[in-house]
């Protein structure tokens, strides 16, 4: 990998435009963030310097966490194995619900930083026997030259990437972070431009151009992730809106999780979604035409275990994050009807269970 850098643990930012008058416009999300010297884009991470858009947290990571890959969520996805996470510092939207807040937000990265190179991210993902690393906790969109090197570093191991983004990206950043990617899930936050200008300060157009992309163009897996909040996104009206559209754009074989909300950050006066608006919602997923719809955050083992599309016969039984029963053949076929699984399977599950553990560089602990 060649990259221009600037000084230890910053690099020349890949998407930017040079204007009249010695600004800088960053390319790499819809914000288009005009900059002049020694200004930060919303992100904060990304800053004018030099003449340059430079990405401020290349090396440095928010900590390090072996998670189930259940955990990201994918459920299609090399399913029961080991994966690493790490994110960085900055976020280039602005949800007033973030459950990652104080990394998304974190305006100190100097505090939150543990440096780490791609090969060393790399090898500690191989040394602990993960099968994939995970861009998450902010989103890869905004150090996705930190994250494409590592994809890089991982592929020559034989190590996946995974991206977990709001897919708040465009042109071709877009292009250069997912095809360095194996899979992705997608959090589309909701279905209406009203609830991402009121609770995101972002756009909903560009997330799902996001997802046409990784869908149509791109071998990157896909899985959609939807945090339903009560009584801005969770309405009969919006989930048979969302599902249909993401069988009909996308296809009914891709997963959607519907995920409880829990107060948080500026929203802690809005109450946490009850089970039954989950198990409701997930009824009304599957009759708009999607094959594969589950429940996260609650207690609810019909709606986090994976079904056939074909028969109905249940392939993969879950109970959270454990894999209880496992059907599916060595080519990844339900053994009733012979129907292939959509996703990227292996001839066994892993077995890492619920577990997560801490990671320094050198060593894992609980």
């Amino acid at each position: 990998m060649s990259r221009a850098w600037i000084a230890p643990y910053t690099v020349v930012a890949e998407d930017q435009t040079a204007l009249p008058g010695g600004r800088i416009r960053c390319d790499a999300c819809p914000r288009g963030c005009t900059l002049s010297e020694g200004q930060r884009g919303f992100c904060f991470v990304r800053e004018a310097r030099d003449g340059r858009i430079v990405l401020t947290s290349y090396g440095r990571a928010s900590g390090f966490c072996i998670d189930p890959i259940e955990k990201k969520p994918l459920s299609h996805f090399l399913p029961g194995t080991a994966v690493l996470s790490f994110g960085t510092a900055g976020c280039n939207l602005g949800c007033r619900f973030c459950q990652n807040w104080d990394i998304s937000k974190a305006r100190d990265a100097d505090r939150l930083a543990e440096a780490a190179s791609p090969e060393d991210i790399a090898r500690a993902a191989e040394r602990t026997g993960c099968r994939s690393v995970a861009y998450t906790y902010n989103d890869p969109v905004v150090f996705a030259e930190y994250a494409i090197d590592t994809a890089e570093a991982c592929r020559a191991r034989g190590i996946a990437s995974v991206a977990v983004t709001a897919g708040y990206v465009e042109g071709r950043a877009r292009e250069r972070l997912f095809r360095a990617m194996d899979a992705a899930n997608v959090d589309l936050k909701a279905f209406t431009e009203h609830f991402y200008r009121k609770l995101c300060v972002g756009e909903l157009g560009p997330v799902l151009d996001t997802l046409r992309f990784i869908r149509h163009e791109t071998r990157c897996w896909l899985e959609i992730t939807t945090l339903l909040i009560p009584g801005w996104n969770d309405s009969d009206a919006e989930i048979d809106a969302l599902a249909s559209w993401i069988a009909r754009e996308l296809g009914p074989e891709v997963p959607l999780h519907l995920t409880a909300f829990h107060p948080d950050w500026k929203m802690q006066d809005t109450p946490a979604t009850p089970r039954e608006t989950l198990v409701r919602a997930r009824r009304r997923a599957i009759a708009a035409g999607l094959h594969h719809v589950y429940t996260g955050n609650v207690f609810d083992p019909e709606g986090q275990s994976t079904y056939c599309a074909g028969c109905g016969a249940l392939l993969v039984a879950r109970d959270g994050y454990r894999i209880e029963r496992w059907r599916l053949d060595a080519l990844g076929r339900c053994p009733d009807c012979g129907r292939a699984l959509a996703g990227r399977f292996e001839p066994k599950p892993g077995d890492w269970g619920p577990r997560r553990l801490r990671v320094l560089l050198d060593r894992a602990e609980a």
